[in-house]
């Protein structure tokens, strides 16, 4: 199989599963926000908790759908460009993504209608209870899917038949195998982040049009509290995900950190530009020591390099290297929104400080970039391998050619970006709209006041 086949393909799937994570990502969080948008309402009757409501589900049905077209997409390349991959790993894998269909898909889906179309149609609690239902089918497609990834990046609980084939041993070893319970802690956290900016910047929108829209002031300060409170909950959790994947693949921390050689105290690279042909990082910037004191809690810890690892199980530093920086610093920066917003709320200028919903407009979709900075991250730091250790990328691939990878991936691109550009700019539009439904009606000295001006 040519190498630019190989290439291609990889290129091709991680193309579309960048346009489908956005979705999901977006759909776990803002589930769970119309949750607790529609139990505040019928726990303290207030209509903007409804109106809320309203003005986001619009929003959840467009991104829910096409995160379904865009999931069933990228599933068919496990069979065209990925059957080898498919069959070797069917035994193990294959059940696992049929039990995110079967209890989160069927789960969602079931009651979607009811949560989109039912709220006149059916009593408020049970109308409550299909939106509590599909906020967790959300969460249970994201269990299975996390557990299927991380699976792939630290195997556990399998055994090996006659044909090849990766076959289960112990189910449970399967399921929560040693990444699985940081990926998916890491990539709900992240999810409940993507939606709270995104909310935010909305809120921070209509703020700058007008401080007295007192829906924008309910969803700009609720979302305000998930930066607060979640954001330093994510960069815990995020340390411990760094320590697992230092234990059970160290060539990944060392592309991640940009160690080409093996240190006792080792630096903290801030800056640089890799070279992997020369094994140097050109133009750093660096902190002595704190590379040991972050990875093993001791400044003369000793941190592998990528000398370590046989050379041809090295993943692409350069891309690992800067996706994992753009995540962090953007994590970094979510934590100083909410910092700052806290100290804002005590000040009582949360709703004033024009610059500050300036900044939070800019941050709505650095959400999504955090998370597809942490993807690949995770996945071009797996290089060479589909299954960490045990079955490498270009053992993977189906017998395709590249003239054929390449006219397909030429008509993903076109019509990728056609189809959810149009959604993404609808999403947009409807986003702009105030939540507000309808003026209030201006008292009798506004009126008089404008028509003077008028005359």
């Amino acid at each position: 199989m040519g190498e630019l086949a190989v290439d291609l393909a990889r290129f091709q799937f991680a193309f579309t599963v960048s346009f489908h994570i956005i979705f999901p990502a977006f759909t776990i969080g803002l589930a769970s926000y119309l949750a607790v948008l529609e139990g505040l309402y019928l726990k303290t009757g207030q209509q903007k908790y409804i109106e809320l409501y309203h003005y986001w589900i619009k929003i959840f049905a467009i991104s829910f759908g096409m995160g379904v077209v865009s999931g069933i997409v990228m599933s068919y390349q496990f069979g065209t460009n990925w059957s080898v991959f498919a069959d070797k790993t069917g035994p193990v894998l294959g059940p696992l993504m049929g039990y995110e269909v079967f209890s989160a898909f069927f789960l969602e889906a079931g009651f979607l209608g009811v949560m989109l179309f039912g709220m006149n149609r059916v009593g408020k609690r049970l109308h409550f209870m299909a939106t509590v239902i599909v906020a967790i089918g959300t969460l249970f497609s994201a269990f299975w899917i996390l557990s299927v990834n991380s699976w792939m990046q630290t195997p556990a609980g399998y055994g090996m038949n006659a044909q090849g084939q990766f076959i289960p041993e112990d189910w449970w070893a399967v399921i929560f195998n040693p990444s699985f319970p940081y990926r998916l802690t890491h990539m709900v956290l992240a999810a409940f982040l993507t939606t709270a900016f995104v909310v935010g910047g909305v809120g921070a929108f209509h703020l700058l049009r007008s401080q007295q829209n007192h829906l924008a002031r309910t969803m700009f300060s609720m979302a305000m509290w998930m930066a607060a409170i979640v954001t330093p909950i994510q960069v815990f959790v995020g340390d411990l995900h760094g320590l697992n994947t230092l234990e059970h693949q160290p060539a990944k921390v060392a592309a991640m950190e940009g160690h080409f050689e093996t240190h006792e105290g080792a630096p903290l690279i801030l800056f640089g530009l890799p070279d992997q042909a020369n094994k140097v990082v050109d133009y750093q910037v660096s902190i002595p020591y704190l590379g040991s004191l972050i990875l093993t809690h001791s400044f003369t810890g000793e941190v592998k390099g990528l000398d370590a690892f046989p050379e041809a199980d090295h993943p692409p530093v350069a891309i690992v290297f800067w996706s994992f920086r753009i995540m962090v610093a953007l994590g970094f920066l979510m934590l100083a929104v909410g910092l700052v917003s806290l100290w804002l709320r005590k000040q009582q200028e949360l709703y004033h400080a024009d610059w500050f919903h300036r900044c939070c407009l800019a941050m709505a979709p650095s959400g999504f970039i955090a998370i597809l900075c942490g993807w690949i991250t995770t996945e071009v730091g797996r290089q060479p391998f589909t299954v960490y250790g045990l079955l490498r990328t270009a053992e993977s691939i189906s017998p395709v050619n590249a003239a054929a990878v390449s006219v397909s991936l030429a008509a993903f691109v076109v019509v990728y970006f056609t189809v959810f550009g149009a959604g993404f700019f609808y999403m947009l539009r409807l986003m702009r709209k105030s939540p507000i439904k309808y003026e209030r009606p201006l008292d009798s000295d506004t009126v008089t006041s404008a028509t003077h001006s008028n005359l």
